[in-house]
């Protein structure tokens, strides 16, 4: 009998199991790592900063422990049955992409940068023939 999916996330928090262990499972694990290095980032933060002026216990222990805790939170986040399926339902989509390939995505850079080059160069002559214009006419003065 398949387990009910209403569960609250503080319910799944004690629960050990896998929700659909097979499925999803590089959008999970992506997601668990990115998570986990903005943890990682935030209590090397912490100890480097708030947590400087205190012993080598307390600037190393309470990092650790909030790595630890939120470890633990991560990897129950990744199996609750609401956010897997959202990063299942994300791993399917994106195996649908057509990925352009090295030469279609070279061609569409190289178009990027010379139309951007050529407005760059169009906008700075408008520019320069404004303040001609404006300047001729006694709106703007040059300056010294």
């Amino acid at each position: 009998m398949a387990k009910p999916e209403n569960g609250s996330f503080l319910s799944e928090l004690v629960a050990v199991s896998l929700y659909k262990r097979n499925q999803g499972r590089l959008a999970r694990q992506l997601t668990a790592a990115g998570i986990g290095a903005l943890v990682v980032a935030g209590t090397y933060i912490l100890s480097q900063g708030p947590l400087a002026s205190h012993g080598a216990a307390v600037k190393s222990g309470v990092p650790v422990a909030i790595t630890a805790v939120a470890a633990w939170v991560i990897f129950r986040l990744v199996n609750f049955p609401k956010f897997a399926e959202f990063l299942i339902s994300v791993e399917a989509e994106m195996n649908k992409v057509s990925w352009a390939s090295k030469q279609e995505l070279y061609r569409a850079t190289i178009v990027v940068l010379s139309t951007m080059l050529f407005l760059g160069i169009v906008l700075f002559a408008y520019d320069n023939a404004w303040l001609l214009i404006l300047t001729k006419i006694g709106v703007l003065q040059r300056g010294s």
